[in-house]
């Protein structure tokens, strides 16, 4: 496998960020690289975004070597190597997105800094009145808290942890705890899911209504509220069956994760790798042009070249032109693979994008590796962590690909047609008398449809869909 192989077949596999992030090395360490401006007078190495009807594949040229035509002749100018930055840039000098066609880029791209449950609960201590141990002991306590706010560790442990000057005991590490679970957000610090909701139901208000059922069901029935055993709860708190629901939803209103009501984690945009867009009546594919910088040659150094010199200097140009070369071909085999795998997997899923997940067809990696010629690990290689804007929304190229599951007339089913039918079935259904797993086979059996009971239970739980017991509503 050649240098060259192994890079294209790296860069492959990349996600568009960390292709950029791989660009952008190649151009801090490459001096033969640069980023295409739109200079038409420059030699131009990476063609425009390519877009294609689904009837047609494009073709993207590559170049093979580098003539001595594209190279000029000489230099367009020399740069002010000598002067310093402020006799040729004003200090003034501000940004203007406007100027540059990327208005208020500047401002969606700030990344908002990361606000931790430990730094909100750590400044709220700043302001209570206690003394050096306590505040070490809380430190500690705050810093053993997960993510939800919760406390998992047991207080016996805890004394432990403390530095060896601090001497206490599991009662004063209990009173530490106690102050904390007094902070907010309200809840944190408890070490179960009965205290957490019982430190909530103790701020509120004594005149809300259901309060006091709503504490006696989270002490001494939250067995029975978890497995909706309602006919038992009503008989336990002496209500009816509206009464019951007023109590449930008093407690379905409170934070079982208060801890993450107050972390501000960074958000992670998705940038799509592919446009899909119906025009005149025909789906479009389009390669995403800001995903991928277009890169060129650097006129400039690859006119330093001298063909038949052998110095040091010279061979560092050349081995950087090479590198540059393969770069750039690498990148054009990238979006040429792209384009055809995405191309051929919206023939396929046309009805998809038309009707929606129920009309999805099946779809392995084999049948697109057959199609275009090409190898399944290509494929794979191709769809991993690559996304697709659609007019139903921005879809991993791999989430086209579903197994096969036979029909009575002969035909085959996609599995992820089948959970559209199942999470569809299970949103129409009666809340007091949800659909058994045994139900919905039936029913899709009925629709010609043959999927296995444990089948149904595997879809359900795949997409996060509580079974029929944990469904059952009052109302």
């Amino acid at each position: 496998m050649t240098p060259q192989l192994q890079q294209a077949i790296r860069l492959l596999q990349l996600s568009t960020l960390e292709l950029q992030t791989e660009i952008q090395d190649a151009l801090d360490s490459n001096m033969m690289l640069e980023i295409d401006d739109g200079d038409d007078d420059a030699p131009d190495f990476l063609p425009e975004p390519v877009s294609t009807p689904t009837t047609e594949v494009a073709e993207l040229e590559l170049k093979d070597d580098i003539s001595s035509a594209e190279i000029p002749g000489e230099l367009s100018g020399e740069l002010p190597v000598d002067t310093a930055w402020d006799e040729v840039f004003d200090e003034n000098t501000t940004y203007n997105s406007t100027a540059t066609g990327n208005s208020g880029e500047f401002f969606e791209n700030q990344k908002p800094r990361e606000y931790t449950l430990a730094e909100h609960l750590l400044w709220q201590l700043n302001l209570v009145p206690i003394s050096e141990a306590d505040k070490a002991i809380a430190i500690t306590i705050i810093d053993i808290l997960d993510q939800d706010g919760y406390l998992t560790t047991p207080l016996e442990e805890i004394v432990p942890l403390l530095d060896d000057e601090i001497e206490a005991e599991v009662e004063e590490v209990a009173a530490v705890l106690r102050l904390i679970q007094m902070m907010e957000p309200t809840g944190v610090g408890a070490r179960d899911l009965k205290e957490c909701l019982s430190l909530q139901l103790a701020q509120l208000d004594r005149y809300t209504p259901r309060l006091d059922k709503a504490r006696t069901t989270v002490t001494h029935y939250m067995d029975l509220l978890a497995a909706h055993d309602y006919n038992k709860l009503m008989k336990k708190l002496s209500l009816d069956r509206t009464q019951l629901s007023e109590v449930i939803a008093l407690i379905q209103s409170l934070n079982p994760r208060p801890g993450r009501q107050v972390q501000n984690e960074a958000i992670e945009y998705i940038v799509p790798d592919i446009y899909v867009r119906k025009l005149n009546g025909r789906w479009t594919i389009e390669l995403n042009a800001e995903a991928t910088p277009r890169l060129r040659i650097n006129a400039g150094y690859a006119y330093m070249i001298k063909r038949a010199d052998s110095s040091t200097d010279n061979t560092s140009l050349k081995e950087h032109l090479q590198e540059a070369r393969w770069l750039i071909k690498s990148l054009q085999s990238r979006s040429e693979t792209l384009l055809k795998v995405a191309t051929c997997i919206v023939e396929r899923q046309q009805p998809f994008l038309e009707h929606g997940e129920q009309a999805m067809r099946p779809l392995v990696l084999h049948d697109i590796a057959e199609q275009l010629d090409m190898h399944e690990s290509t494929i794979s290689r191709v769809t991993t962590r690559k996304y697709m804007h659609t007019p139903r929304g921005i879809f991993e190229l791999k989430y086209f690909f579903s197994s096969h599951v036979s029909t009575e007339d002969g035909g085959a089913a996609s599995s992820t047609a089948i959970r559209a039918f199942i999470k569809k079935l299970v949103s129409e259904e009666n809340s007091q008398k949800p659909l058994s797993d045994s139900k919905i086979a039936s029913i899709l059996a009925e629709q010609g449809i043959q999927v296995a009971r444990r089948t149904v239970a595997k879809y359900r739980e795949a997409m996060s869909i509580p079974p029929s017991s944990e469904r059952k509503q009052l109302i």
